[in-house]
């Protein structure tokens, strides 16, 4: 008798036990980082660090969707991928509306800050990233995940960026520029998800109608 790990439904178990482990790793680090990010944006009037903060909470939700769905169909999987798109599209609305309040606030943020939380927050997503690569090409499930990982790299290189123009300038500009950045990246990923959820909706929908007619043939 062959062992259970020459059996297909024994490989996908265990490829989705490795998924789960994965995605409550990371969304553990997501979780605490946004605390730590969003905390420091306030105290520091830096749009770039809370925008990158709500990215942390954003991925947060992905992450949670994404662990909710590990073991169901592609369909589950692509409804997922379009409650992700939503939030992605959400946060960078909302820091849209958060660089237009700042450009009329005159505090300047405090590099200081935005230097040390960035170099950190940067650290954390790294880890992130090394952990979901491996899993980025299984499903829409985990690519999704993994493109918000990555993006989350660029939002903190941008952060370390606007904490140095901040530096040099002395103007809150570089700030705002860089939060009107990554709200750009996240409109422009939440367009990405939906569009590979909706491929792989149709294409789960149009498996499900050929299994429904060759069962109705029989």
């Amino acid at each position: 008798m062959g062992s259970c790990c020459n059996d297909s439904g024994c490989e996908i178990d265990k490829l989705r036990e490795r998924q789960s482990k994965t995605l409550k790793i990371v969304l553990l680090i997501n979780c605490v980082m946004f605390v730590v990010e969003f905390s420091a944006g306030f105290i520091a009037s830096s749009t770039a660090l809370m925008a990158d903060s709500l990215d942390m909470l954003g991925d947060a939700f992905v992450y949670g969707f994404s662990l909710f769905v590990v073991s169901r169909n592609d369909g589950w999987k692509a409804r997922a991928a379009y409650a992700k798109s939503a939030v992605m599209f959400a946060f960078g609305l909302f820091v849209l509306m958060q660089a237009g309040m700042n450009l009329v606030n005159s505090d300047l943020p405090q590099f200081e800050i935005m230097g040390t939380v960035g170099l950190v927050a940067l650290f954390a997503n790294s880890v992130c990233l090394y952990l979901l690569t491996r899993h980025r090409e299984e499903d829409v499930n985990m690519r999704s995940v993994w493109l918000c990982s990555r993006n989350d790299i660029v939002a903190n290189i941008s952060v370390l960026f606007a904490g140095l123009g901040v530096l040099v300038t002395s103007s809150h500009w570089p700030d705002v520029i860089v939060g009107l950045g990554i709200a750009t990246l996240f409109i422009r990923s939440s367009i990405y998800v939906f569009r590979d959820a909706r491929s792989t909706m149709d294409n789960f929908l149009n498996h499900s109608n050929q299994v429904t007619y060759r069962l109705a043939e029989k």
